[in-house]
């Protein structure tokens, strides 16, 4: 499985509140978010590993080119306008087989991020599978809409009565990228309105329900995002849901 990471952001909430490293730089239990996140994908399967960051990222740049990895590691070193931008100059890295897609500020935990993998990689009737959260703390959540099968109907920006949240864990067949031209051309710019696009091409997606997906977006968050992770995983929570 290759697993990628978009770490592109540039941080500025974070930069204005006096943090001085760049976000996925930052420290969780002592170890940097986007570390605690690439463990966790060599742990679940994970035999390639790519990433892009931005220009003015020289820390996280380092960070790359002084680590050793126990997989293949390819790095994209590239500014970009906005979150799908950034995955589709992943893209040429992402052909070929399914991948797993995270955000770099997206914290939770391993047992249900397993149950996630195991889930999508076996469901063969979705062109992807998007973690999902009823905890809610973004500042501009993806809200989703979801029949009893958890087929994803539709995205929405606004909560309208929609309980469940995109959380920035995505498992994406690359049949995704047929349609890379086509956003292109509409000049969309937000990797949520990509996921509109592909629901109105026929794609199919699934979600899969985890307990809580916190973002680091502020200084608060980072005192929010430990303290989750160092509570125990309450029974039954991120269980699979059923296969439509």
């Amino acid at each position: 499985m290759t697993f990628a990471i978009i770490a592109a952001g540039e941080g500025s909430r974070l930069k204005t509140e006096g943090v001085t490293i760049s976000k996925p730089l930052v420290r969780l239990q002592g170890i940097p978010m986007i570390e605690r996140i690439i463990g966790m994908a060599v742990r679940n399967g994970a035999d390639k590993f790519c990433c892009i960051i931005n220009e003015e990222s020289t820390d996280l740049r380092e960070y790359f080119v002084s680590r050793e990895f126990d997989i293949p590691v390819k790095v994209i070193v590239k500014s970009t306008p906005s979150s799908m931008h950034s995955l589709f100059a992943l893209a040429p890295l992402l052909t070929g087989d399914p991948f797993c897609l995270t955000t770099a500020d997206a914290v939770f935990r391993e047992a249900e991020f397993q149950r996630y993998l195991v889930y999508a990689s076996g469901n063969t009737k979705s062109d992807g599978v998007l973690a999902v959260t009823e905890f809610i703390d973004d500042e501009k959540p993806l809200y989703v809409e979801m029949n009893e099968h958890n087929e994803i109907l539709r995205f929405d920006d606004q909560k309208a009565g929609l309980k469940w949240a995109t959380g920035g864990i995505y498992y994406f067949s690359p049949r995704v990228f047929d349609v890379m031209d086509g956003a292109l051309g509409r000049r969309m710019t937000r990797l949520r309105n990509f996921l509109r696009y592909l629901l109105e091409c026929g794609y199919a997606f699934h979600g899969f329900p985890f307990s809580k997906i916190v973002d680091v977006d502020h200084v608060g968050d980072i005192a929010v995002a430990e303290k989750f992770l160092e509570e125990q995983e309450a029974p039954g929570s991120g269980e699979s849901p059923r296969r439509g």
